[in-house]
């Protein structure tokens, strides 16, 4: 068993008041909160060591370098990436997205197919409909249940020679569906495709293994494990990453330039042009560590306990619905009959609690349901059944209130 208030200790943000009232955090879903070890690894950087790092010879640049490949070394260790050079750290999800994305419109050809499921993020649909814009590929969509799991018995007739790609995130940001992503790699290899998995919602729960999944490309972002906004990576498998033309041009990503020609340095500098968010990186690494000392294992079992108190509760609110109902991470996205999300939300918020209500970045699968949106309570690990108890109250009061 996980000591949850030695836990909560070491996340500053939990002792503030929201309102008048002890914050209860249930947005995790959109960005965790971090741990004071990762803050305290942002201080000392910018205190200690600010430098850019693979050009200088001086100490702090050495110092930054050495600290920031060791992050890198992290991640690659904590994916099982084969290389640390398949690892290529990016701004987060949306960009490493976009990085495949951008490579791959000028290697299709017209009448090429993509798969991508009814479940994405809109970051794991706009770029393909760009490629696909771009490439003259055609985008098919692997639909979805009432439960909100996928249409698995209509992936191999969707399955085909002209299919190239196919995207598909691990775990649903909008309803916390975990899908089968062994499945759908395995049977997508069969025809030749490659497969991007959007891990952003996964990782906070999951630790996944690139190389056992056998997946081409994987991405997620470090501000829904403990880590810091504006950073994220990009696994991919060396042949599919050397493959790939650069994203960007710029300082980093070069070995020569002229005038008349410029040649690109090897990986994982080839997707990195310019200063990277160094203070970033290294916070990333720090926590991964942290995570991985309370144990995936630990997190998964104090989540499942929430999911399932959670759940129960607010089952017993007469009218409410919960929108995905198969095998989940703590995820519990919800609506209480015609009752705007937005107006649950924000009485929940004056009641100090926070959850995130709206479309979330998935308008199709809100369409899907023929709703305007959820209320979304996302749960962490840090999270306790008391502030369960104060958020079906506090969703009991509004319903009272906007009946």
């Amino acid at each position: 068993m996980l000591d949850i208030q030695k836990i909560r200790n070491d996340f500053p943000i939990l002792e503030r008041e929201v309102n008048g009232k002890p914050l209860i955090y249930f947005d995790n879903g959109a960005t965790s909160q971090t741990p004071k070890v990762v803050i305290d690894a942002i201080v000392d950087y910018y205190s200690n060591y600010n430098s850019n790092i693979h050009r200088g010879v001086h100490a702090l640049s050495q110092e930054a370098t050495d600290k920031y490949e060791a992050a890198r070394i992290k991640i690659q260790k904590h994916f099982n990436a084969k290389h640390a050079y398949e690892i290529i750290l990016t701004s987060g999800t949306t960009e490493s997205i976009n990085i495949v994305a951008s490579g791959f419109s000028s290697l299709l050809e017209e009448g090429d197919e993509v798969i991508v499921s009814a479940l994405e993020h809109h970051s794991n649909i706009v770029p393909w409909q760009m490629m696909c814009e771009k490439a003259g590929a055609i985008l098919k969509v692997l639909p979805m249940k009432e439960d909100g799991s996928l249409r698995m018995d209509l992936f191999d007739e969707m399955l085909n020679a002209k299919t190239k790609l196919v995207f598909c995130n691990h775990v649903s940001n909008a309803l916390g569906i975990i899908n089968p992503i062994e499945s759908i790699i395995h049977r997508a290899h069969k025809f030749g495709a490659y497969v991007l998995i959007d891990g952003a919602q996964a990782c906070p729960h999951i630790k996944p293994d690139v190389q056992e999944l056998d997946v081409d490309f994987y991405v997620a972002s470090a501000h829904k494990m403990c880590g810091p906004t504006g950073v994220g990576l990009l696994y991919g498998k060396q042949e599919l990453l050397e493959m790939l033309p650069p994203y960007q041009g710029g300082g980093e990503m070069i070995e020569t330039v002229t005038f008349e020609k410029t040649t690109y340095a090897g990986l994982p500098h080839k997707f990195e042009a310019g200063t990277p968010n160094i203070c970033g990186g290294i916070a990333f690494g720090v926590a991964i560590d942290y995570m991985n000392a309370i144990g995936f294992e630990n997190i998964q079992d104090q989540e499942i306990i929430l999911l399932e108190y959670a759940t129960q509760k607010l089952q017993n609110i007469e009218g409410l619905k919960i929108y995905g109902t198969a095998n989940k991470t703590s995820v519990i996205s919800f609506n209480i009959g015609e009752i705007h999300p937005y107006d649950i939300g924000a009485i929940l918020d004056k009641l100090g609690i926070a959850v995130r209500t709206g479309h979330h970045c998935a308008q199709p699968i809100m369409n899907f349901f023929e709703i305007p949106g959820t209320v979304r309570a996302s749960m962490a690990f840090y999270n306790t059944k008391e502030e369960i108890d104060i958020l079906v109250n506090a969703v009991e009061k509004a319903k009272m209130m906007l009946s």
